[in-house]
């Protein structure tokens, strides 16, 4: 059965974290992924719950019925400067004992890298985790990573073989829909090249920016190595979702047990209300027309 996770970042600057579970709820999702909050887990920061956020977290989201499938930290896990990487390293680590005390199996992150310095960042990337790794299979932690915009690698592909090259079934690959067009724009072969080891997917619409001559966007000045992406609702950009939704179905994921949709949209927080309600109801369409 597939689980359809509800992303709160839309709730971050009016709620408190407590609240979080009760909204998910009134909005019709069963889960709720954790992303980064600076009363849980900020990012690039030392993570800044204790037993008893930890606890009191457990108690809402059951009194809500909302279950916490996965938590999405973001760290600088392949920054090319030391000092950072060490402190991305203790975060992380801090991260997955979050996880143990909150029975959650899952971290969802990002490479978080610099694009200018991609063989020191990839270097750094295998250091780390060489040090995580032990620790993330002695708890039966899975971790799936994002290859996102402005990281040493952004290519799904190309991703998908860093990640490979760990040789551990405990790292897996977050496919993010509104970065398909900085992934290449080549869902069929990601997906197929991933296979099994698909942990999540975040659905949410973006624009192609390679559109209209690379003038979809227009930065100043003309050049500038910004890399510009939405979280649209599904239907407002130039993602195609029943495409997505037909290779999700017959690589198998959508059959998974496992499987976790994420609705994440950003770019509507003054609509969040309908947004989210519009987004699970889109999700399951998506599910049964694939």
């Amino acid at each position: 059965m597939v689980r359809i996770a509800f992303d709160p970042t839309p709730l971050h600057h009016d709620y408190d974290l407590l609240e979080f579970p009760d909204v998910t709820a009134r909005l019709g999702y069963e889960y709720m992924q954790i992303t980064p909050h600076v009363d849980f887990g900020p990012f690039f920061r030392h993570p800044k719950a204790d037993d008893d956020l930890v606890q009191a977290l457990k108690k809402r989201a059951k009194d809500a019925g909302v279950k916490i499938p996965a938590i999405l930290p973001v760290h600088r896990l392949s920054w090319p400067d030391e000092n950072l990487r060490v402190a991305a390293v203790r975060n992380l680590k801090r991260i997955i004992e979050l996880a143990v005390d909150l029975e959650v199996d899952t971290l969802n992150t990002e490479f978080s890298g610099r694009p200018e310095r991609p063989e020191e960042s990839e270097d750094a990337f295998y250091r780390s985790m060489e040090e995580l790794l032990p620790i993330l299979e002695r708890e039966g932690i899975k971790f799936n990573i994002d290859p996102h915009p402005d990281d040493f690698v952004e290519d799904g592909v190309e991703a998908w073989r860093v990640i490979r090259g760990l040789n551990s079934k405990q790292v897996g690959f977050v496919y993010v829909a509104p970065h398909t067009f900085h992934m290449g724009d080549q869902p069929e072969k990601i997906l197929t090249s991933v296979g099994d080891r698909l942990g999540a997917v975040y659905l949410s619409d973006s624009f192609d920016h390679h559109k209209s001559h690379g003038l979809r966007y227009i930065t100043n000045p003309p050049g500038n190595a910004v890399r510009v992406h939405q979280h649209l609702k599904i239907g407002d950009g130039d993602v195609d979702f029943n495409e997505l939704f037909k290779l999700l179905r017959t690589t198998g994921y959508l059959d998974r047990e496992d499987a976790l949709l994420v609705s994440n949209v950003f770019a509507e927080d003054e609509a969040f209300l309908d947004v989210s309600r519009y987004q699970l109801q889109k999700i399951k369409e998506l599910v049964d027309n694939a």
